[in-house]
């Protein structure tokens, strides 16, 4: 019993695993894939504990290939070359299924080492990542592969993983446990959607109640106090998770900085700092933006800053960017100035350029009025002269129209001033 029950009690068939319907469920993509025998190379993206690693050694062992397990975080190059090696040997003969946690952690010269052989097939990759993988992983290695989310369990699922849990220390202790309801549904709440969390949670609430007659009764103050942290977590049921960045990044949009500090406080106690920085950047560039540029820099150091020095320190730095952030005067001008662009370029309008615009030094025969025209602007007085740059069927577009704050209107005070003079 040295080994935490989470690894003791691991499922051995697809349908012992909990939660993720969407995958695993009868006649779903992955369950099919899985049954086929043909397993393609893989991105598991999803949070901790909700059965990735359970399932790759379940899908080595349905296949017959031998599993290595790499973790992005230590393994090195020689690693991979050490697993290489075994394809030639007798372990490696129906393959290789090479599981990859916290691949977002391999640098590049790493992952090109795998591509020969994840390409031709000795090597099947499964690769885990907690991170999105469109973000953190690159290119090469998600081109070859299928992406797979992995959901946090829902609250029914993880109290249903409690009460095996419970069932199959019985059998190991060899007593009667009293394992209340109302216990079971705190730890389903508190785990947020991680199975491994609350099945630990379940094995030291067992080991801290004391055995009498062959009977311990877990009571439901056992239970809070050692779910305490897990409790301070997301409860992902109900989209809280998405929730709670929502109302961050709204706080900081409406310019609440008591609001947003709160929400900035819940997202660092469940330990979520990548989210943290994401939504402050993207608040920066989308509701301040224009109105105080400065503040791209400064809240893009903030970030660093953070990332740099890790939790608890990092919610200093980024509290510091959530108040500015907060208190800064807002303009989402340049945000609908580019949305407006794209849906009209996505909508087929504005093709080609003008020629004078072209990255052309020559004209063929074809072309009448030979030369491009091009005016250099820096040849003028305060360095702009009238010409036009949009498509011909687009001149005269308005994308972007000046916010009301000081800085914009400044602009827009000094290029009218400009491009009005006779």
């Amino acid at each position: 019993m040295n080994a935490p029950l989470a690894d003791r009690i691991r499922p051995q068939t697809l349908d012992e695993i909990a939660g993720q319907h969407h995958l695993l469920d009868e006649g779903k993509p992955l369950r099919n894939i899985i049954l086929s025998g043909y397993i393609p190379n893989m991105v598991f993206y999803g949070p901790s504990g909700v059965g990735k690693t359970t399932l790759a050694a379940m899908i080595a062992k349905k296949t017959n290939r031998a599993l290595r397990k790499l973790n992005g975080t230590t393994a090195s190059t020689a690693d991979i070359r050490s697993i290489v090696e075994e394809l030639s040997g007798f372990s490696g003969m129906n393959g290789i299924l090479l599981y990859l946690d916290e691949i977002q952690y391999f640098n590049k010269k790493q992952q090109q080492t795998l591509l020969e052989f994840i390409e031709n097939g000795s090597i099947t990759l499964i690769a885990s990542t907690t991170e999105n993988p469109y973000f953190y992983v690159y290119s090469a290695i998600l081109s070859r592969s299928t992406v797979f989310e992995f959901k946090p369990l829902e609250k029914a699922d993880v109290a249903k993983a409690v009460r095996r849990a419970v069932s199959v220390m019985e059998k190991e202790l060899g007593e009667e446990i009293i394992f209340p309801d109302e216990a079971v549904q705190h730890i389903a709440s508190a785990c947020g959607g991680d199975v491994r969390k609350a099945v630990n949670a379940v094995e030291l609430s067992v080991i801290a109640s004391p055995s009498q007659d062959n009977r311990r009764e877990v009571s439901c103050e056992t239970v809070s106090s050692l779910t305490q942290k897990s409790a301070l977590k997301y409860d992902r049921e109900g989209d809280e998770h998405y929730d709670l960045l929502s109302a961050f990044q709204k706080s900081l949009r409406g310019s609440d900085p008591d609001a947003a500090v709160h929400y900035l406080g819940r997202i660092l106690l469940a330990d979520d700092l990548p989210s943290a920085c994401r939504r402050l950047m993207v608040c920066a560039c989308e509701d301040v933006g224009l109105a105080n540029p400065q503040i791209i820099p400064i809240v893009k150091a903030a970030v660093d800053a953070a990332l740099m020095v890790g939790l608890p320190e990092a919610r200093i730095p980024l509290a510091d960017a959530a108040v500015l952030v907060a208190l800064s005067p807002k303009s989402n001008s340049a945000y609908l100035a580019i949305d407006k662009a794209m849906a009209d370029a996505k909508a087929g309008k504005g093709t080609g350029f003008p020629r004078h615009l072209q990255n052309k030094h020559y004209d063929g025969d074809d072309v009448k009025n030979k030369g491009q025209f091009y005016i250099y602007p820096h040849d003028y007085p305060d360095h702009w002269t009238y010409q036009q740059y949009l498509p011909d069927s687009l001149a005269g577009t308005v994308y972007y129209e000046p916010g009301e704050n000081k800085t914009e209107q400044a602009y827009k005070e000094y290029w009218s001033r400009i491009k009005n003079k006779k």
